[in-house]
């Protein structure tokens, strides 16, 4: 089961900043974050009330639920939202990847969790990896002023995603339902989203094409019911770290979309950065003894 949310994630996630792109300056990212978090709580409530699925929180419960709204389902989103207007999404999916080093280092602030052997050389092979993927891209991409604010609201974007981790393991830590939670949360967000542009003026029905409005759909949907409520039960089932580790894969996903619809050209570096990416995968995952026999002759 492990493996299939794994790779459930994997590619609803990697798709997700395809659809991210095409709403780009169709809605503002406040509206845009409103609607897609709007419509999902709306979906997932009603279901879970209908099958009485929907269980009570205390408001002890409420408040972190609130807090992960914020965090997962509200500001960290615009922050991916608004960068799209200054570094591409391919970009953007790299540098969401730092998430497996957030969530190593929160889990060891917040839960005094100790990062694991295998943790440090496969994150390692992951970012060399993303990094040889993206190469080109990063050496060609002039370095100006909108390009690190791009660079700099993706970082925060993805902190406030590690924080939303954090929060989502204390709920499992409690016991507390996943989907009951992650309901919560997106209508918590998209309620303070929903008062942000109200305060802003924004005009909360724009004239938008048939494109961002599947976008849309689909990130309502797929991104965040499914996707969200995928990683948070893979979260609870093999940790943060582990789970975290997905987001390396992200951009795999987007290349391969790529080679098809862009004609995305394969180069050295990108054959070089699949393979450390797999390498990593196999470390973390099937933990081979060599690694711990590097360690020690290392210590």
């Amino acid at each position: 089961m492990n493996t299939g949310l794994y790779l459930l994630v994997v590619l609803i996630w990697g798709t997700t900043w395809i659809a991210i792109t095409a709403q780009h300056g169709q809605f503002s990212p406040v509206i845009g974050v409103f609607w897609r978090f709007a419509i999902a709580a709306v979906l997932l409530m009603s279901f879970l009330c209908l099958t009485g699925r929907l269980r009570r929180l205390s408001s002890t419960d409420h408040l972190y639920c609130f807090l992960q709204g914020l965090c997962v389902f509200g500001f960290n989103f615009i922050c991916f939202y608004s960068a799209v207007a200054y570094i591409n999404s391919g970009l953007e999916s790299v540098i969401f990847s730092m998430a497996v080093l957030f969530n190593a280092i929160n889990n060891r602030i917040f839960f005094k969790q100790k990062v694991s052997i295998y943790f440090v050389p496969a994150a390692v092979c992951g970012l060399v990896g993303i990094v040889a993927i993206f190469w080109h891209d990063l050496i060609t991409t002039r370095l100006q002023w909108q390009t690190l604010l791009g660079i700099a609201l993706c970082m925060l974007g993805t902190y406030g995603f590690s924080l939303g981790n954090m929060i989502s393991i204390r709920h499992q830590k409690q016991q507390l339902d996943v989907a009951s939670t992650n309901a919560y949360g997106m209508l918590y967000g998209a309620g303070f989203m929903g008062i942000i542009a109200v305060l802003m003026e924004q005009e909360f029905f724009p004239e938008v094409s048939v494109q961002a409005l599947v976008a849309l759909g689909y990130l309502a949907v797929f991104g965040s019911i499914i996707g969200f409520a995928a990683y948070f039960v893979l979260i609870g089932r093999i940790g943060a770290g582990k789970a975290a580790y997905s987001t390396l894969l992200f951009p795999l996903v987007a290349l391969s979309i790529s080679t098809v619809w862009e004609n995305y050209q394969w180069h050295a570096g990108a054959v070089v950065g699949v393979a450390c990416i797999l390498l990593g995968n196999y470390i973390l995952f099937k933990q081979p003894k060599w690694v711990v026999a590097l360690a020690g002759r290392r210590s």
